[in-house]
């Protein structure tokens, strides 16, 4: 069976599933046994009557199978498996019922208090034949009643047939993205206890904390920890609950900094990056998603630019020289690809790219910001292929023919784009180097935003905003940036309750109306990206070496802040900054494992590893 996927209107293919499976034992006398899939083996149906990943589960704990069938042998090549490489996907939290209500429609919805990825434990009483069915949200809307518009397709609907006496079910074979439940249909009185969320993610550790003296910053922070959870669920994933569910390469190009910060992400991602580099096109471009389920098209600037970021991102944070080397060919023929596809020289001209997304300067009607996408692209064309260069160095080739390449794009952009119309223009060609003056370039951006009053980004210039700004001396605008709680901000959605990272600035609006029905996730972790920044120069603390082998803490405190703490767990050990007001002075406490470059009030020193305290005006 096939369908359309909007709005793409790429077909996915639902396909046969094999089971390749060796039960080991021993016998009786103690012997070894081995039981290996073969034409023995029978099958019977089960009680889940249905399962699917977006339109839930169907379960009949009543149902009996009548025979058992010789099974079908699955004539493929078996070759191309492999061993399971990421992280497992596992039961990671329970969380219990926080309120049940009536909605205006007369509707019972149970609320969780939390957005997350995963599925609903129900435990009852009931008798065979009773019927449980449960349908799931995100949010309420308006007026206080269930809302599912923004679900598209997906039924997202968990069905459940009773068998006699006190039982417990959970789904066996897919997950939901939801805060909410509606109970459709249940045998008695709906309690809390009835009702429990089972928390899914893969299984990494957690090395990243931050904390703060301002609440709702503090919420952000737990925000994007919950964006990331729900959606790194082997893949990583642009949302967990509508009909897409796909490994985006943009959203993971944007985040994986912050990732790699919050949590050790290195199998993760290594895993998900071995899926792309068995996806990638011959001519070297790269699918929009990883692994690829939408066909031929190729992903255009940021997105595709995945294959050159990512690998080197997870080289700084973990400092693998191997899983470089491994992906080194992919950085590449990626850059080759845009090489040659390009129709004009030394610049990105003539491919599709989705350009500033949901740029908050967009025209009406379209979700492209304004800003011009040749622009966006022949700067990522520089980035990528100053990423290569870079991994060439650490890998020891030759990369002589990318470094006079990158001085060719320079040279070009420098040329063409010698003046910026938007923010993320401005962004973009500051941060990678590719504008003439990047003061002057800073100053533009900074001119802009307290002109307009507000940011004015989307995908691409949004995650570097902040950093452009403080580089080019524009902390306080910055912080401003950060601690705004009017729309459109980091803190707009945590004021509207928001307890993951949502896909649009409004996705709920001041007046309580939604963006739209047809994209609009509010547990889309890519704006969770901004915590790189907080960790990297609020709190100062980033690698020099890959891998953190030395390290730099270099903090700037805001009087918009108490205090700031940050934490992040290196391959080399544990690495704390923390800041506060402590009369007239600000008191920095910094914990490092390893040499380290302590630099504040722009006066700076190398120290060995230990605890160390100063104070500064």
């Amino acid at each position: 069976q096939g369908w359309q996927y909007s709005p793409y209107q790429a077909e996915l293919h639902k396909k046969n599933m094999g089971l390749l499976a060796q039960l080991e034992g021993n016998s009786e006398d103690g012997s070894a046994e081995v039981i290996a899939t073969d034409d023995t083996w029978l099958c019977e149906e089960s009680q889940v009557r249905f399962s699917e990943i977006y339109d839930g589960e169907t379960y009949d704990a009543s149902y009996v199978s009548a025979d058992k069938e010789a099974v079908e042998i699955y004539e493929e090549d078996m070759s191309v498996l492999i061993a399971q490489e990421g992280e497992d996907v596992r039961e990671m939290d329970r969380i219990s019922a926080r309120n049940i209500f009536v909605t205006p429609a007369g509707e019972t919805v149970v609320d969780f208090g939390q957005n997350l990825t995963g599925y609903v434990e129900i435990q009852l009483t009931a008798k065979a034949g009773d019927r449980v069915e449960l349908s799931h949200a995100e949010v309420m809307d308006q007026q206080g009643n269930f809302y599912t518009e923004n679900y598209r397709s997906a039924k997202a609907k968990y069905i459940y047939t009773c068998k006699d006496g006190q039982q417990s079910y959970k789904p066996k074979l897919t997950f939901f993205g939801f805060r909410y439940i509606r109970v459709d249909q249940f045998p008695g009185e709906v309690k809390p206890e009835n009702f429990t969320a089972v928390v899914v993610h893969s299984n990494m550790k957690r090395t990243g904390y931050l904390r703060s003296s301002n609440p709702l910053l503090n919420q952000l922070f737990d925000n994007i920890i919950w964006g990331q959870k729900g959606n790194f669920v082997d893949v990583p994933t642009d949302c967990p609950q509508r009909d897409e569910r796909l490994g985006w390469t943009g959203d993971a190009e944007i985040f994986i900094r912050t990732a790699c910060m919050n949590y050790d992400a290195e199998k993760f991602f290594a895993k998900w990056l071995a899926d792309m580099e068995a996806d990638q096109l011959p001519d070297g471009g790269i699918p929009m998603v990883v692994p690829n389920v939408m066909g031929d098209e190729e992903s255009g600037a940021a997105w595709g630019d995945a294959a050159a970021v990512c690998p080197w991102e997870l080289y700084m944070a973990y400092g693998n020289k191997d899983l470089l080397k491994k992906q080194f060919n992919m950085m590449k023929m990626w850059v080759n690809h845009i090489t040659t596809v390009t129709e004009e020289p030394y610049l990105w001209v003539g491919s599709r790219h989705f350009g500033d997304w949901v740029g908050l300067d967009a025209p009406y009607g379209s979700y492209k910001g304004s800003s011009r996408e040749e622009l966006i692209a022949s700067a990522y064309y520089g980035l990528s292929t100053s990423l290569v260069v870079k991994a060439g160095e650490v890998l020891g080739e030759d990369v002589s023919e990318y470094k006079e390449l990158l001085e060719n794009i320079i040279k070009a952009f420098r040329t063409k784009y010698t003046e910026y119309k938007t923010q993320t223009e401005c962004i973009v060609a500051a941060h990678w180097g590719m504008a003439e003056d990047v003061q002057k370039t800073a100053d533009q951006l900074a001119a802009m935003v307290k002109k307009d009053g507000q940011m004015m980004t989307g995908f691409v210039g949004t995650p570097y905003l902040l950093h452009v700004l403080s580089a080019n001396g524009y902390y306080d605008l910055a912080y401003e940036l950060l601690l705004r709680t009017e729309y459109p901000s980091w803190l707009y959605p945590v004021t509207k309750d928001a307890t993951t990272i949502w896909e649009h600035w409004d996705g709920t609006k001041p007046d309580g109306t939604f963006w739209s029905r047809d994209m609009n996730s509010y547990n889309h972790y890519a704006y969770g990206s901004v915590a790189d920044w907080v960790y990297q120069v609020a709190a100062g603390i980033s690698p020099v070496e890959a891998g953190y082998k030395t390290a730099k803490v270099a903090p700037h405190p805001s009087d918009q802040l108490e205090y700031l703490e940050a934490e992040v767990e290196t391959r080399q050990g544990r690495i704390i900054s923390r800041w506060k007001k402590k009369d007239d002075m600000w008191q920095y406490d910094i914990t490092t494992p390893v040499k380290t470059l302590i630099e504040i009030d722009g006066k700076s020193e190398w120290v060995e590893a230990g605890n160390y305290r100063y104070y500064s005006r």
